[in-house]
């Protein structure tokens, strides 16, 4: 079952290289062990508004699924975390109060399942 989840994991920042047009001047740069890609406006040209992002981030959620071995068999825990415990939680994984592996986590609005 582990390999049939990892096929389906993608790598974000080599479908990002393929995706992008050749003239962007988007690049990927490496900081703090990680790679990431710098984003100085939206897809219309427009300058970020921090209020509406703010704002977004606030109402945003995360089910984070878990996979843990119970009672000798694997199986998955799905986790709805609050956009701004989303830090505590991972956290918790470092300090050992949750454990398992993180499979994937996947963005959702509550408001939007109404």
């Amino acid at each position: 079952m582990t390999d049939e989840i990892n096929k389906k994991v993608t790598n974000i920042f080599s479908r990002h290289n393929k995706d992008l047009p050749p003239a962007t001047k988007e690049k990927v740069k490496f900081y703090a062990g990680f790679n990431y890609v710098r984003i100085d406006k939206d897809a219309n040209g427009n300058k970020f508004n921090s209020e509406l992002l703010l704002k977004y981030a606030n109402g945003c959620h995360y089910i984070v699924r878990v996979m843990r071995e119970y009672k000798g068999e694997t199986v998955l825990y799905n986790y709805d975390v609050p956009n701004n415990d989303l830090f505590k939680f991972i956290k918790s994984f470092e300090e050992n109060t949750l454990d398992g592996k993180i499979i994937e986590i996947e963005k959702y609005f509550p408001d939007e399942l109404a």
